[in-house]
C-alpha cells in the first residue's frame, strides 16, 4: 500500500479538520484487501454495497475491480472526505441498519462487501440475508467469534440461533482469519472474513421465515434445558412435547444438538399444531 493511501496517513489528513478522532479500527494491509475482494468474487460491471467505508482502502480495491459501488456512511466527516478522495463513487450518508435498500441497491441484486463495525455486525448481516431479492453474496469482516458462531457445526460450544439462521438463508463459507496488526490502529480482538451466498428463497419447509426463527430462538432460549422446556415458555408445553414427537426428535436433546432440517421439521410440526387448535 502506498503511503498516500495508508490509513494513518490518511488520518492525519482527516483530523486537520475533524472535531474528534474516531474510534474505528482501518484495514491497512493490502494483501488482505485484495483476498476479500477476490474473496468476494466482484467482477466487472458488479454492483457492490459497501457498508462503512471508512477511508476508503476497500473502496479502490473495489473500484479497481470494475464494481459499481455505493456506500454508506453515517458518519459525516467521513462522508465529506470520501467524497473529495472518490468524487464518482455513490454515497448515502446514513446508518445502515434504517437506510432505504431500495435507495442503496437501485439495481439489485447486489453484492454486499464491508469492514463492518462490531457492535453492530451481526444485525447487519441479519438484516441483509433477509432481502436475497436485493443482495446475493455477503462479504463481510466481523470479529473472529461472531463468524465460528455462523459456521460452527451441531452440538460444539459455538453453535446456536445464528448459525441456524444463517443456514436456512444462504451457505457460509470462511475465507481468511484477518490478525490485529493488519489494522491502524490495532484491535484488541481477531478478525476474520466471511462470505454467505444467499439462497433465493429462505428453506424453512412450509412455514414462514419469521415463524422459523421464532422456534429457533426459543429453542435456545435455555441452552441447558431440553428443547422441550425451552420451547415451552414459547409455545406451552403440551403443544412443545407433541411437536417433537412428530419432528421425530428425541425429547430429551437439547437445541445445539439439532440440524437446520432437524429444525425445519420441529417449525412444521408446531405449526400444525397452531392450525389443528385454531
Amino acid at each position: 500500500m502506498s503511503e498516500e493511501l495508508h490509513p494513518a496517513v490518511l488520518l492525519r489528513a482527516l483530523e486537520q479538520r475533524a472535531r474528534k478522532r474516531f474510534g474505528q479500527h482501518f484495514l491497512a494491509r493490502p494483501s488482505i484487501v485484495a483476498r476479500i475482494v477476490r474473496g468476494a468474487r466482484v467482477e466487472e460491471g458488479d454492483e457492490v454495497l459497501e457498508i462503512g467505508p471508512g477511508l476508503g482502502v476497500l473502496t479502490r480495491a473495489l473500484l479497481s475491480a470494475g464494481a459499481k459501488v455505493t456506500e454508506v456512511e453515517r458518519d459525516r466527516d467521513l462522508a465529506a472526505f470520501l467524497r473529495e478522495r472518490e468524487p464518482d463513487i455513490r454515497l448515502i450518508e446514513g446508518d445502515a441498519m434504517t437506510v432505504d435498500l431500495d435507495e442503496a441497491i437501485p439495481n439489485p441484486p447486489a453484492k454486499v462487501v464491508a469492514n463492518l463495525p462490531y457492535n453492530v455486525g451481526t444485525q447487519l448481516v441479519l438484516r441483509l440475508i433477509d432481502v436475497p431479492e436485493k443482495v446475493s453474496t455477503i462479504t463481510v469482516m466481523l470479529q473472529r467469534e461472531v463468524v465460528q458462531r455462523m459456521l460452527a457445526e451441531p452440538g460444539s460450544r459455538t453453535y446456536g440461533s445464528l448459525t441456524v439462521q444463517i443456514a436456512a438463508r444462504g451457505q457460509a463459507r470462511w475465507l481468511l482469519g484477518v490478525p490485529p496488526e493488519a489494522f491502524h490502529p490495532p484491535p484488541k480482538v481477531e478478525s476474520a472474513v466471511v462470505r454467505i451466498d444467499l439462497y433465493d428463497a429462505p428453506r424453512t419447509g412450509r412455514v414462514s421465515m419469521d415463524f422459523f426463527d421464532r422456534v429457533v430462538r426459543a429453542g435456545f432460549s435455555q441452552r441447558r434445558k431440553t428443547l422441550v422446556n425451552s420451547l415451552t415458555t414459547v409455545f406451552g408445553k403440551e403443544r412443545s412435547r407433541q411437536a417433537v414427537e412428530r419432528a421425530g426428535v428425541d425429547p430429551k436433546a437439547r437445541a445445539e444438538t439439532l440440524d437446520h432440517a432437524a429444525f425445519v421439521a420441529l417449525a412444521e410440526a408446531l405449526a400444525d399444531s397452531e392450525s389443528a387448535s385454531s
